[in-house]
């Protein structure tokens, strides 16, 4: 059996085709997630895990986080970048002092274990693309039955060396939430679900909620032209002073000099109109293509409402439509593109004619 098969279970399409999309009303169970009350088949996620005794200081070495202090238990994330410091696949992390297990969105665990399996050389860690978990997502601090692991999301908190390009931790929508990826035995999810006290969810709340706290997803939001600093990911995924990995040199160009080409928005979509917009719809000022819509979905407070990135020189007060909807893009990545980390500007002076 699966969560298909529980009452009301509606499936998805696309990328969560595998799990339930509702169980009736996406507005009742996002209520129900922030309350803590309610669990998310997360299972068409995929889970890396490397073991042995240089798993921390190695996989350290190949991507943006530092993980060499990392304590059982702690939580943290990381991205694997590419030569020009794009986004190539990103992961949650969290270790259990054998094993580390790296959380990945559907469809990126066979491209991330293959690359740690092409850089092994002689280290001695051992890497395994897992079938055998499940997971259950859900906020705040009850104890899911069964889980073996449990991940709990950094997000917004900027860690110590990192910076951010977006609202600050107090001002951020996301502050106080307490969102979790609970790892489980995949032969025991339904027992679990049993034993939990409280109800389910499908990913049409989960994501809605996530689009609200500003969270980039990587199978929706980021392409092949993505950097961390366009979703203001450096605050959980980058750490600005550990040792070299592929992609840093970029990195600290762009937290060094500003200015990434996109910039991130929230859009507050006109709620007359019943459909979303899908992803890669064109985000117009006027007749300009200004950006692009990365996800939306219905959120049950704010109605539609989308994440999207924008030509960073897009004025901040611009009239935008979506597919002939109008619509109001809020600020998340500076539009100036620079943080406190950024060097100043000198200004230049024209001589006059």
């Amino acid at each position: 059996m699966s969560t298909a098969s529980l009452p009301g279970a509606v499936l998805g399409d696309g990328i969560d085709a595998a799990v339930p999309a509702h169980y009736g009303s996406p507005a009742r169970e996002q209520r129900a997630l922030l309350a803590g009350t309610a669990l998310v088949d997360l299972s068409h996620l995929e889970v890396v895990t490397v073991s042995g005794p240089d798993r921390l200081t190695w996989v350290h070495s190949l991507t943006t986080q530092h993980l060499t202090d990392l304590k059982p238990g702690e939580s943290t994330e990381l991205i694997l970048l590419t030569v020009e410091g794009r986004i190539q696949v990103a992961a949650y992390v969290v270790d259990d002092g054998e094993t580390l297990h790296l959380i990945t969105d559907a469809g990126f665990g066979e491209e991330l274990r293959s690359f740690l399996q092409k850089m092994k050389f002689m280290m001695r860690v051992e890497i395994v693309l897992r079938d055998d978990l499940a997971l259950l997502g859900g906020y705040g601090s009850a104890a899911v039955p069964r889980a073996v692991l449990t991940w709990r999301d950094p997000w917004p908190a900027v860690g110590a060396k990192s910076v951010a390009y977006g609202p600050s931790t107090d001002d951020h929508p996301a502050r106080g939430q307490e969102r979790f990826i609970a790892l489980l035995p995949k032969d025991e999810l339904m027992a679990a679900i049993d034993e939990w006290e409280g109800t389910m969810a499908g990913m049409l709340a989960w994501e809605a909620q996530r689009i609200v706290d500003l969270r980039p997803r990587p199978a929706i939001d980021v392409d092949e032209k993505s950097l961390p600093h366009e979703w203001d990911w450096l605050r959980t995924a980058v750490h600005l002073e550990k040792g070299c990995y592929r992609g840093q040199e970029a990195i600290a160009r762009t937290v060094n000099l500003g200015r990434p080409p996109r910039r991130a928005v929230l859009l507050q979509l006109d709620g007359s109109e019943e459909r979303l917009p899908a992803r890669g719809t064109e985000i117009l000022m006027g007749e300009k293509t200004v950006g692009t819509v990365t996800s939306a979905a219905r959120d049950m407070d704010h109605g539609p409402v989308a994440l999207g990135l924008l030509k960073r020189n897009t004025p901040v007060d611009a009239a935008l439509t979506v597919d002939g909807i109008p619509a109001l893009a809020e600020v998340i990545v500076n539009p100036d593109g620079r943080t406190e980390l950024s060097y100043d500007r000198p200004k230049i002076r024209r001589l006059p004619s």
